[in-house]
């Protein structure tokens, strides 16, 4: 098992995914403990002072005037935590949940929270142990952080709530006890350390993304695979049109294209005397469609990466600042810069897919499919074929249109009208996962399609990587002759886009 150091610092969408997915052990960088120690001795040393601070010495929100006296500190603490674990819903699954989990521990290692390191590792021990707080999907509105679904994941800390711990449900108190584990006993600031912030949000949105750029690499494989079916031309992939524009993406994209389409006998076989011009559309253009995709993964990775890296509780601690360093009230629990990626992640990833069912419907109508069969099935009419796989992709595509009306323009005042504008960052997470599944279907769908169209144009063969993934594909599922269930079908080759098989097929 592989071991990652956290910092607060350095933390990649790599390592997050690598944590969530695989259960890689998760450690203290060399200088963090010592950093958050510094961190919490200036919380004591005002609350020895007699200072007054938000969150430590006072209420919360609307309640932030009133002060709060000192034998009642670690009880503020307790009720902010079981009041504000007001969930709803579905549960996110393991790997979102130890995503978020990462990214608590990750941005409470800064030194800003004033939180006990024993508390942080506390944390870090649940993710190792494989102790997954069971936190609600719904009930965040992304502007003082995910308060609610943090709560829940803060429960099992103290032993409360529930969580999952060996493929079973039970108490948060059961599931530390079984991993051999006490709860802590919080101390003043530390409940506001563990619930303010944009974690899950951000959690779930680095494992979509990482998922959205698995998505656009098979994008490609599927486009090329298609356009080999449909005898169509790499012409418009050449370079000296990328240069003419040379926006990142594209070259990206248009690079890829060629290399799947190298030494394809079928280009070959109609190179001369073609009637036909240009390609449609989805077939000519995916390099400026896959290409502005790729432009907008690349903005997304660098806010989700820094927003993972990021102090976002309040107040936040700087030991540095003057003498006795510095407590500050501020908004960077504010979800608004995540959640505004996260509205663009679901558009390109619906991109992606309509451009996708384009492709598959010019592969199974023979008004636009040339010389291959009605539906890519040798007896069209007895046999429906590839017919309602097709409908299935405009279906998903439809419903990710819905699922692309930003969240991030929406607020609604809560807390009293404290908290008069949020973000919807969780709902904005909520969705682009959605529209990832469909997506990595519509391409499993257009992959189903293009391999078949591959078989009536044997014995020629297509490009290089073209070929390869088609026998990646083949060694799972099997060529269409008689009718047969497809449901099956599609959901392994969605496996084959969300696992990435297809990237790099042997």
């Amino acid at each position: 098992m592989r071991r990652i150091e956290i910092d607060g610092d350095s933390l990649t969408l790599e390592q997050v995914e690598e944590v969530a997915t695989q259960a890689a052990e998760v450690a203290f960088a060399p200088g963090t403990v010592e950093r958050m120690q510094r961190s919490r001795d200036v919380v004591e040393r005002a609350l020895a002072s007699g200072a007054t601070v938000y969150g430590v010495t006072t209420g919360f929100g609307r309640l932030a005037e009133t002060p709060i006296p000192p034998q009642k500190l670690a009880e503020l603490q307790l009720n902010l935590i079981r009041s504000h674990a007001c969930g709803f819903g579905t549960p996110l699954g393991r790997a979102e949940t130890r995503a978020i989990m990462l990214l608590r521990a990750n941005v409470l290692a800064k030194g800003f929270s004033g939180i006990r390191p024993v508390v942080v590792q506390r944390l870090l021990d649940l993710l190792n142990r494989g102790v997954h707080p069971i936190i609600p999907e719904q009930g965040s509105v992304g502007a003082s952080g995910d308060l609610a679904p943090l709560s829940h994941l803060a429960l099992v800390l103290i032993g409360e709530g529930e969580a999952e711990f060996g493929g079973e449900r039970m108490s948060g108190a059961e599931a530390l006890r079984r991993a051999g584990l006490e709860p802590v006993q919080l101390q003043a600031k530390e409940g506001l350390a563990l619930n303010n912030g944009t974690q899950v949000m951000a959690g779930i949105g680095a494992l979509v993304l990482r998922g959205a750029e698995r998505v656009v690499e098979a994008a490609e494989v599927a486009g090329a695979m298609s356009l080999e079916g449909l005898r169509g031309t790499p012409d418009a992939f050449h370079p000296a049109i990328v240069r003419a524009r040379p926006h990142p993406g594209q070259a990206a994209s248009a690079e890829r294209l060629r290399d799947l389409l190298a030494d394809s006998e079928i280009r070959e076989s109609h190179r001369h005397d073609d009637p036909r011009v240009q390609d449609a559309y989805s077939i000519r253009c995916m390099p400026q469609v896959h290409g502005a995709a790729r432009n907008a993964f690349a903005y997304i990775r660098q806010v989700l990466e820094t927003e993972c890296n990021s102090a976002t509780d309040n107040p936040l601690i700087f030991p540095d600042e003057g003498p006795d360093g510095l407590v500050i009230s501020g908004g960077n629990f504010h979800g608004q810069p995540v959640a505004q990626v996260l509205d663009l992640l679901a558009m390109a990833l619906t991109d992606l897919g309509s451009i996708s069912e384009r492709r598959t419907e010019r592969l199974v109508n023979p008004d636009l499919s040339g010389d291959l069969p009605a539906f890519l099935t040798s007896d069209p009419g007895v046999r429906s074929g590839f017919m309602i796989a097709q409908i299935t992709a405009a279906a998903l595509v439809s419903e990710n249109k819905v699922l692309s009306h930003p969240a991030s323009v929406d607020s609604i005042p809560t807390g009293a009208n404290k908290e008069d504008h949020v973000s919807m960052g969780a709902h904005g997470a909520i969705k682009a996962r959605r529209v990832l599944r469909n997506t990595e279907a519509v391409l499993g769908i257009e992959l189903l399609c293009a391999a078949q169209a591959l078989e009536f144009r044997k014995p020629l063969r297509p490009g290089r990587g073209v070929e390869r993934a088609y026998q990646a594909l083949r060694a799972v599922i099997p060529h269409l002759d008689e009718d047969r269930v497809l449901a099956p079908d599609i959901e392994a080759a969605a496996a084959l886009v969300r696992d990435g098989a297809l990237l790099n097929p042997a």
